[in-house]
């Protein structure tokens, strides 16, 4: 059943690429201009998943493998690869990194070598799609995508220094040093003798992010996952807030900054009750 229904789905994807006869927004499209819809997509799939919407996350689910339907039909057109070689290339990768499960080896893993373990795959892997000749990368970094939401970026940044040594041993040391990063905005903000340097205040305040999801790192929290917990209790708290007021005959604007954390404080209790 799964292959006839992938099968129509590819389908699809051929038809509205078919010249003359296709869809002509999708026909205008190549690799580059359907990343944006991709990204959104994926966040879409998260922001379902954080709303605990079952059915929406089965619809995003769809929307984001039309995308790799997209970006396959692309490189067939080219006769680079096509939707089976993508199958295909992800089998073999996944049994490739799972010995412990598809493999001969029999010993229970933790987590922690399991995850090493896939990072030295990894690497082999890398290493032996390297055409004779080339030179070394650069630097270990090197391969963190650029276009990675910033915290996640941060952390696999991190991980990689930290798996050559470069990493504070425990969580005080990082939260010594979040303090000094902290510290060092402040003092940059305080400097009123002289116009503020904005260019010198982001990198401070770039500086307290970046150990701040150090910090997430070392208690094995996604940053990112933090973040749009705090962003959405925030606005739940801000709703009740929105709520109280207009059952007075207000609105946010109407109010002071002391009567809505009055509401704030409700909205808290809300949740704890």
């Amino acid at each position: 059943m799964a292959s006839n229904n992938i099968n129509k789905l590819l389908e699809i994807m051929g038809a509205l690429r078919t010249p003359n006869t296709g869809c002509p927004w999708d026909l205008e499209q190549d690799f580059k201009s359907i990343v944006p819809y991709t990204l959104e997509e994926a966040h879409e799939v998260a922001e379902s998943i954080e709303n605990d919407d079952m059915v929406g996350l089965k619809s995003e689910l769809g929307d984001l493998l039309f995308q790799v339907v997209f970006y396959a039909r692309l490189a067939q057109e080219q006769e680079l690869f096509d939707f089976a070689d993508i199958v295909d290339a992800i089998n073999a990768k996944m049994i490739r990194r799972h010995p412990h499960v598809f493999g001969d080896q029999k010993a229970p893993l933790s987590n922690d070598q399991i995850a090493g373990q896939w990072e030295r795959i990894k690497e082999r892997e890398k290493a032996d799609a390297k055409p004779q000749g080339a030179h070394e990368p650069d630097s270990i970094l090197d391969g963190v995508p650029i276009t990675l939401p910033a915290l996640s970026r941060a952390i696999k940044l991190q991980n990689k220094a930290a798996r050559v040594g470069f990493d504070w041993p425990s969580l005080a040391p990082v939260f010594d040093k979040m303090r000094e990063e902290i510290g060092e905005l402040e003092c940059e903000l305080s400097e009123r003798d002289q116009p503020l340097d904005i260019d010198r205040i982001e990198d401070e305040f770039g500086d307290v992010l970046f150990v701040i999801a150090n910090v997430g790192r070392h208690l094995k929290l996604d940053p990112e996952q933090a973040l749009r917990r705090a962003n959405n209790k925030f606005t739940s708290r801000f709703k009740v807030i929105e709520e109280l007021l207009a059952k007075a005959g207000k609105a946010p604007q109407d109010s002071d900054l002391e009567e809505m954390e009055q509401f704030w404080q409700v909205a808290k209790q809300r949740e704890k009750s």
